[in-house]
Protein backbone atom coordinates (compact mmCIF):
# COMPACT_ATOMS: atom_id res chain seq x y z
CA UNK A 1 0.00 0.00 0.00
CA UNK A 2 1.24 3.57 -1.05
CA UNK A 3 1.20 6.74 1.47
CA UNK A 4 -1.42 7.98 -1.05
CA UNK A 5 -3.75 5.13 -0.64
CA UNK A 6 -2.68 5.20 3.11
CA UNK A 7 -4.47 8.53 3.50
CA UNK A 8 -7.28 8.20 1.62
CA UNK A 9 -7.38 5.05 3.95
CA UNK A 10 -7.45 7.32 7.37
CA UNK A 11 -9.59 10.18 5.75
CA UNK A 12 -12.13 6.78 5.39
CA UNK A 13 -11.39 5.38 8.85
CA UNK A 14 -11.63 9.16 10.85
CA UNK A 15 -14.98 9.26 8.77
CA UNK A 16 -15.84 5.75 10.32
CA UNK A 17 -14.97 6.37 14.16
CA UNK A 18 -16.57 9.83 13.96
CA UNK A 19 -20.34 7.95 12.49
CA UNK A 20 -19.59 4.81 14.90
CA UNK A 21 -19.06 7.04 17.69
CA UNK A 22 -22.67 9.14 17.01
CA UNK A 23 -24.38 5.95 16.18
CA UNK A 24 -23.19 4.67 19.82
CA UNK A 25 -24.39 7.67 21.37
CA UNK A 26 -28.11 6.90 19.25
CA UNK A 27 -27.86 3.50 20.79
CA UNK A 28 -27.28 4.27 24.34
CA UNK A 29 -30.56 6.51 23.86
CA UNK A 30 -32.52 3.28 22.88
CA UNK A 31 -30.82 1.04 25.54
CA UNK A 32 -32.18 2.66 28.76
CA UNK A 33 -34.35 0.75 30.92
CA UNK A 34 -37.69 0.31 30.86
CA UNK A 35 -39.66 1.84 33.29
CA UNK A 36 -42.18 0.04 35.28
CA UNK A 37 -43.88 3.06 35.64
CA UNK A 38 -44.96 3.63 32.15
CA UNK A 39 -48.29 2.87 31.26
CA UNK A 40 -47.75 0.08 28.83
CA UNK A 41 -49.48 -3.48 27.96
CA UNK A 42 -47.67 -6.54 28.88
CA UNK A 43 -47.67 -7.49 25.48
CA UNK A 44 -46.18 -3.76 24.72
CA UNK A 45 -43.26 -4.53 27.15
CA UNK A 46 -42.19 -7.25 26.36
CA UNK A 47 -41.74 -6.07 23.02
CA UNK A 48 -39.39 -2.92 24.92
CA UNK A 49 -37.34 -5.34 26.30
CA UNK A 50 -36.71 -7.82 23.12
CA UNK A 51 -35.90 -4.31 21.59
CA UNK A 52 -33.31 -2.85 24.70
CA UNK A 53 -32.00 -6.33 24.23
CA UNK A 54 -31.40 -5.91 20.54
CA UNK A 55 -30.16 -2.67 20.65
CA UNK A 56 -27.73 -3.86 23.61
CA UNK A 57 -26.47 -6.14 20.81
CA UNK A 58 -25.91 -3.11 18.33
CA UNK A 59 -24.44 -1.44 21.17
CA UNK A 60 -21.52 -4.45 21.90
CA UNK A 61 -21.11 -4.82 18.10
CA UNK A 62 -20.62 -1.13 16.88
CA UNK A 63 -18.39 -0.62 20.09
CA UNK A 64 -15.61 -3.60 19.15
CA UNK A 65 -15.45 -2.17 15.48
CA UNK A 66 -14.79 1.23 16.83
CA UNK A 67 -11.99 -0.41 18.73
CA UNK A 68 -10.86 -1.99 15.68
CA UNK A 69 -11.16 0.96 13.71
CA UNK A 70 -9.35 2.70 16.43
CA UNK A 71 -6.45 0.20 16.37
CA UNK A 72 -6.05 0.45 12.37
CA UNK A 73 -5.76 3.94 12.25
CA UNK A 74 -3.24 3.50 15.77
CA UNK A 75 -1.06 0.86 13.00
CA UNK A 76 -1.80 2.80 9.62
CA UNK A 77 1.55 4.03 9.65
CA UNK A 78 3.14 0.73 10.70
CA UNK A 79 5.43 -1.11 8.15
CA UNK A 80 3.33 -4.52 8.48
CA UNK A 81 -0.25 -2.68 8.25
CA UNK A 82 -1.95 -4.63 5.34
CA UNK A 83 -0.58 -7.55 5.69
CA UNK A 84 -2.58 -10.51 6.95
CA UNK A 85 -2.43 -11.53 10.77
CA UNK A 86 -2.75 -15.19 9.46
CA UNK A 87 -0.93 -16.01 6.02
CA UNK A 88 1.45 -12.43 6.20
CA UNK A 89 0.14 -11.80 2.57
CA UNK A 90 -1.36 -8.43 1.42
CA UNK A 91 -4.77 -7.41 2.39
CA UNK A 92 -6.00 -6.28 -0.92
CA UNK A 93 -6.90 -2.67 -1.05
CA UNK A 94 -10.51 -2.84 -1.82
CA UNK A 95 -10.96 -4.75 0.89
CA UNK A 96 -9.36 -2.17 3.38
CA UNK A 97 -10.98 0.50 2.11
CA UNK A 98 -14.17 -1.37 2.54
CA UNK A 99 -13.51 -2.84 6.03
CA UNK A 100 -10.62 -0.85 7.70
CA UNK A 101 -10.36 -2.57 10.81
CA UNK A 102 -9.82 -6.25 8.60
CA UNK A 103 -6.35 -8.19 9.71
CA UNK A 104 -7.27 -11.24 7.64
CA UNK A 105 -6.88 -11.41 3.74
CA UNK A 106 -10.26 -12.56 1.99
CA UNK A 107 -8.92 -16.05 1.88
CA UNK A 108 -8.04 -16.62 5.49
CA UNK A 109 -11.16 -14.76 6.64
CA UNK A 110 -13.57 -16.87 4.80
CA UNK A 111 -11.84 -19.75 6.91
Amino acid sequence: MDQKEKEILKEKILKEIEKSEADLIEIAKMTQPVKPENSLGRISRMDAINNKSVMEAAQRSKKAKLSKLKMALQNIDNEDFGLCANCGNSIQAKRLMFLPESTKCVRCAAR
